[in-house]
């Protein structure tokens, strides 16, 4: 993880080198700055129409080989610009490549969003590492544009370009060396979610999945569309509300470069413990900062204000990529980040017209400040869609319905996952002769055995009762049913007295949608007893 860490800050800081340059050529060139700003908001395009295709790419491929994919072909597209810039080329011809590298950019968040988890592996280490993510990023913010000064000074734009594809290669080196997840199920993936429940598995819960990506989704509307005006008002808030000059512009930017840095910082250890209380912080402080720097002339003030303003955006942005890697299905989890790149492009476009606009009419202030509210209402907003959701539930856990389920095949599943349905787990006390299960029956309960020794017999085409095999503690039944045809395919019933633990049929369709591969293996559980065990 610390090498992707460090790889991708070397991206970054890349990243934010090729963009300053990127302007600073095609102005040079044309001296137009509306082409200027045709150029800046073309960059959006790709984000918007192609962070759907890049999630499902994400779910149905190797992420480790479509990241290591793009940076080749990104790296490859600065060369060429490298060379276009060197031979005094067109415009035209240069913003089609920056284009085309913007595009392949797209890729990146779905991607990665989805990646990170198998290259942490322990989900309880998800907050840190999407903090470090955070920190080192905008730590990029400050360093890429400062460097590009330098070499522009020096007057070495070709330069900027060729450093930032041979960022592209030390990512790409980076990436060689990290785990795949082709390996971990991504065909197994695909296929359970072809079966739909026709016969053969679950698919992927759409519904659990928007269930749990309301509150996320929400709440990044609410950040991109402040962010993405703030970034815009900056220039307005140095020259008209401060006085203090155009230079004041690159002053607020860096601060909020720093305040994003220190509220990652603070970010590692908030989200490590929980998520709810990141989101209440991350709103009122916040709104603080808003406030602040919509009352203040100062530019002392205004300069720590932002930093907090938008380092608190920062903190819930950390908090809802954090929410969706936990709680989204895996086999999903690519796509239901492309649907937030998306939505989340519109709303920063959105921000970057409406507030200057707004601002023209009512005021800079007023708007800086309703901003922050706004921000806050709408967290609060996404705070009940979670709650909601179940995702922020934190309620003792017995540890003996943890232990039974750690110790049978679901084991492999995320942690967080184990413990919501843990919490759902009902304690079964089973007598001697009891029937748990009878053939042709609904199927309406997965079964985990604690204690106890059960029969499974199955009625032939005779009416006679076939004994197929016994099972005892460890053991599970009860799928067969719910994963195909929604019917008992047997009777099991208790030879001992014993205890079992009991999830239903929804939630076990949940827990097993968030395991690639799992309806597969579950099925293939007991095909060598003629008749899998229900």
């Amino acid at each position: 993880m610390a090498r992707l860490l460090v790889g991708e800050f070397i991206s970054s800081v890349g990243d934010w080198l090729y963009l300053v340059a990127m302007l600073v050529v095609v102005y040079e060139i044309t001296g137009d700055p509306v082409l200027l700003g045709v150029v800046g908001a073309a960059r959006l395009l790709p984000y918007l129409f192609l962070s759907i295709p890049a999630g499902i790419v994400a779910d149905r491929f190797d992420r480790r080989l479509v990241l290591l994919s793009t940076d080749i072909i990104r790296g490859l597209l600065m060369l060429v610009i490298a060379g276009l810039v060197s031979v005094n080329a067109s415009a035209l011809a240069i913003i089609a490549v920056a284009v085309l590298a913007t595009c392949a950019s797209a890729f990146f968040g779905p991607v990665i969003g989805a990646y990170l988890p198998t290259v942490v592996g322990d989900e309880a280490d998800l907050g840190p590492a999407n903090s470090a993510w955070g920190t080192l990023d905008n730590l990029a913010f400050v360093v890429g544009p400062g460097l590009a000064g330098l070499l522009i000074a020096l007057g070495g734009l070709t330069i900027a370009f060729l450093l930032n594809a041979a960022s592209f290669a030390v990512v790409a080196l980076v990436l060689l060396g990290l785990p795949s997840t082709k390996a971990g199920g991504r065909e197994e993936a695909v296929a359970e979610e072809r079966k739909d429940g026709a016969g053969g598995g679950p698919a992927p819960s759409w519904r659990a999945a928007a269930g749990v990506a309301a509150g996320p989704l929400v709440l990044d509307l609410a950040t991109s569309f402040a962010g993405g005006g703030m970034n815009v008002l900056i220039v307005v808030i140095a020259v008209d509300v401060l006085a203090a000059g155009e230079a004041a512009t690159g002053y607020l930017n860096a601060a909020t470069g720093v305040g994003g840095v220190v509220a990652g910082l603070i970010a590692g250890g908030l989200v490590a413990r929980r998520l709810d209380l990141p989101i209440i912080a991350g709103s009122v402080i916040g709104t603080l900062g808003f406030i602040a720097l919509g009352l203040t002339r100062e530019l002392s003030v205004a300069l720590v204000a932002i930093a907090v303003a938008l380092g608190a955006v920062l903190l819930l942005d950390i908090v809802n990529v954090t929410l969706v890697q936990r709680a989204v299905p895996d086999a999903l989890r690519g796509r239901v980040m492309g649907i937030i790149q998306t939505t989340g492009t519109l709303a920063m476009a959105a921000g970057s017209f409406a507030l200057p606009v707004v601002a023209g009419q009512v005021g800079v202030g007023p708007v800086i400040i309703g901003t922050g509210f706004v921000v806050a209402a709408v967290a609060g907003l996404a705070l009940v869609l979670l709650r909601r959701s179940g995702v922020l539930e934190r309620v003792a856990i017995d540890p003996a319905r943890l232990a039974i389920l750690r110790h049978s095949i679901l084991g492999n599943l995320p942690p967080a996952r184990l413990e919501a349905a843990a919490q759902r787990l009902l304690p079964v006390v089973v007598t001697p002769g009891e029937v748990i299960i009878e053939q042709d029956a609904p199927a309406d309960r997965f079964y985990l055995i604690e204690s106890g020794r059960y029969g499974v017999t199955q009625r032939d085409a005779d009416g006679r009762q076939v004994s197929l095999r016994t099972m005892g503690p460890g053991e599970v039944f009860g799928e067969i049913g719910l994963l195909t045809a929604g019917v008992r395919t047997a009777n099991v019933s208790a030879e001992t007295q014993g205890r079992l633990w009991a999830l239903d049929r929804d939630r076990f369709l949940e827990l097993v949608s968030a395991g690639a591969g799992l309806s597969t293996r579950l099925l293939d559980l007991h095909r060598g007893v003629r008749v899998a065990s229900d």
